[in-house]
């Protein structure tokens, strides 16, 4: 008898584990096998003229490099961007352009120069997927997309410390003496 209600014990636990578990939501991948939002920007990837777009809708241009297979990027887009919070931000307050790390898109820099994704990708020196790369509302000319960053965001991080990153940004916190690190650690401790 005491078996018995052990293990009935050990099941109740189990099944109230698993009632309070995420539910678990798959991202939808694109012929590309990269991971697609609906807050994604299709562009012709010519970084001035994707600028001036989201200066004219009042959003900030944030590009995310990411690469098909990519165990980090899916985990940013099914645990990450997926929280309602964080995806109406995004879409809110960001002109999202993606690039793929091993792609041949053309990109168009701010400094002129047009290079294939992944040549960019390396004339910028990006070697994580995800990064994501927040740009100021203006570009001094002849800076690249890297010089010219406010933030650059390589690997994946969890809710908190994304949600506070966009926040960051949109606020230009940046532009003040408190760092992101200081800023995040007075925002959890609030």
């Amino acid at each position: 008898m005491k078996l018995l209600s052990t293990c009935l014990f050990v099941l109740g636990l189990t099944v109230s584990t698993l009632s309070f578990a995420p539910s678990g939501f798959a991202a939808t991948l694109g012929d590309d096998g990269l991971h697609k939002e609906a807050w994604m920007r299709e562009t012709f990837k010519d970084l001035s003229e994707d600028l001036a777009e989201a200066n004219a809708e009042g959003k900030r241009l944030m590009l995310i490099v990411e690469q098909r297979g990519c165990i980090y990027c899916k985990k940013m887009h099914e645990e990450v961007f997926s929280q309602p919070n964080i995806d109406s931000y995004i879409h809110e307050n960001f002109f999202v352009v993606q690039i793929n790390m091993f792609g041949d898109v053309e990109v168009t820099d701010f400094d002129g120069e047009a290079l294939a994704e992944k040549d960019m990708v390396r004339k910028w020196g990006m070697l994580f997927t995800p990064t994501m790369v927040f740009l100021p509302q203006e570009v001094a000319e002849g800076q690249t997309a890297a010089q010219a960053a406010v933030a650059t965001v390589p690997g994946a991080f969890g809710v908190g410390t994304t949600f506070n990153m966009l926040q960051w940004v949109v606020d230009k916190e940046y532009e003040g003496d408190e760092t992101f690190q200081k800023y995040l650690a007075r925002k959890l401790s609030e």
